[in-house]
């Protein structure tokens, strides 16, 4: 399960792993649409990610969700109408994440064929394939891509992760990467950015949670995943499907999850990424996770079909109350592939 706040961050749409896109009201925990429900047989294919359209003041329709498919699909729907808007297909592709620039205009997909494809929102039409670097040093990428984000300061700037252990940033104007980071192995919605920071989870034991300097590609910090472990003996390792800055406060929280553990932690960068909060007794790993607009929540997801809304009661408390009880509002869902 794969959740993704709306702008006024009242809805928390999440992708399914039979194909359905159900959406529910951030404050009951109750659906309230259900899109593209499953048809049966083997030809529903896991919902791989979901992305609110920015709130575009030339735009009238509101609540216009884009949500990409396993089988090479991107669809547009309109969630209070339950309408399908448009559907792109890329062809012999599987596409496992996408991402908007924030002002709406373009929007971006990745997955299986190692390509970024850069398209306009009003036509709906590709109009750049990012494939390959300016030198030998950054070629683009060579193996699968599960995570995208667009630098929120600079259109013209996005940064990509996968399987080929590299984090790569691509400039729009030249359509090429620009540099690239070696090191992160990303295997979900792992990698973000906020101002001049890069944020990634890798999918391994050992320095998971890492933070780069987006202008000369270094590594700043490696977040201790369990900063309290003592000499009694080792926590099992949670390796990373997820990682996340909050919204605002510069990116302040970092939120990330993964398997093993089958766990996620919230740490505070103010007081020196102190660990402020942990979801912990699940049955499966954590695949997703996303934080409120205005950062009073945190949505949490992952393979036991159930997604946790917390509360986020204060930055300077640092503490995390379970609003939802460990909600099990999306049991009736299949649970996303690991």
């Amino acid at each position: 399960m794969l959740p993704g706040f709306s702008p006024d961050s009242s809805l928390l749409a999440t992708g399914c792993g039979d194909g359905a896109i159900r959406v529910y009201n951030s404050g009951t925990g109750r659906m309230v649409y259900n899109l593209n429900p499953p048809k049966g047989g083997d030809s529903d294919m896991p919902t791989t990610a979901v992305r609110f359209r920015p709130t575009m003041t030339h735009s009238k329709t509101r609540n216009v969700l884009l949500a990409v498919n396993a089988d090479g699909t991107a669809s547009h729907w309109h969630i209070t109408s339950g309408k399908c808007l448009h559907t792109i297909k890329e062809e012999d592709n599987q596409l496992f994440c996408v991402d908007y620039r924030p002002d709406g205009s373009v929007f971006a997909t990745a997955g299986k064929d190692y390509c970024v494809r850069i398209y306009d929102e009003a036509t709906k039409t590709l109009s750049t394939t990012l494939m390959g670097g300016r030198t030998a040093d950054n070629p683009g990428h060579s193996n699968r891509v599960f995570s995208l984000k667009f630098k929120p300061d600079d259109p013209n700037l996005l940064i990509s992760a996968g399987w080929d252990n590299t984090v790569q940033i691509w400039d729009l104007r030249i359509e090429t990467s620009v540099k690239s980071i070696f090191g992160p192995h990303i295997c979900g919605d792992a990698a973000d950015i906020c101002g001049d920071r890069i944020l990634t989870g890798s999918w391994r034991p050992a320095d998971q949670l890492e933070v780069w300097d987006f202008g000369t590609g270094k590594l700043l910090e490696s977040i201790p995943w369990c900063p309290d472990a003592n000499a009694l003996g080792s926590p099992e390792p949670c390796m990373l499907y997820a990682a996340k800055f909050s919204n605002t406060g510069g990116g302040r929280l970092i939120g990330a999850g993964g398997s093993g553990a089958n766990e996620a932690k919230l740490f505070d960068r103010k007081f020196s990424n102190k660990l402020v909060g942990t979801v912990q007794g699940m049955t499966r790993g954590v695949f997703s996770l996303d934080f409120s607009h205005d950062d009073t929540k945190v949505a949490v997801a992952g393979g036991d079909a159930a997604i946790r809304i917390l509360n986020i009661q204060s930055c300077e408390a640092a503490a995390l109350v379970d609003n939802a009880a460990n909600t099990q509002a999306a049991a009736a869902a299949s649970a996303a592939t690991e």
